[in-house]
């Protein structure tokens, strides 16, 4: 198992965003990591409907009102909580969701 450390627990606001790299099936890839109110979720930056980032390069992934994540390019509408596409070109298609732990001082990117 391959555990990398995303940041610290005090590092992000309830809201805010953090991208990192990773590597899986000898793949580099790109993940965001988003703490929410209750939790900690991290899902690979690549929207379901064709696969470029969902954002511009700029971090920014949640809607304006901060309820949701969205592909910037596309418009398509994902819930925080699971990836699930609830509006746009994917509906029903679910972002790839990455394991994530956290302890008393980091959160972890937990691959197989």
């Amino acid at each position: 198992m391959t555990r990398i450390r995303l940041a610290s627990i005090t590092e992000l606001d309830k809201g805010q965003t953090k991208k990192f790299r990773y590597t899986q099936d000898g793949v580099p890839r790109e993940g965001f990591l988003a703490r929410l109110e209750n939790c900690w979720v991290a899902y690979e930056n690549r929207c379901r409907h064709i696969a470029i980032s969902l954002d511009l390069d700029d971090g920014v992934f949640f809607t304006d009102d901060g309820k949701y994540f969205f592909c910037q390019t596309h418009g398509a509408v994902y819930e925080p909580e699971t990836g699930l596409c609830v509006h746009g070109p994917c509906k029903d298609a679910s972002l790839f969701s990455l394991p994530v732990k956290n302890d008393d001082e980091s959160v972890w990117l937990e691959l197989e």
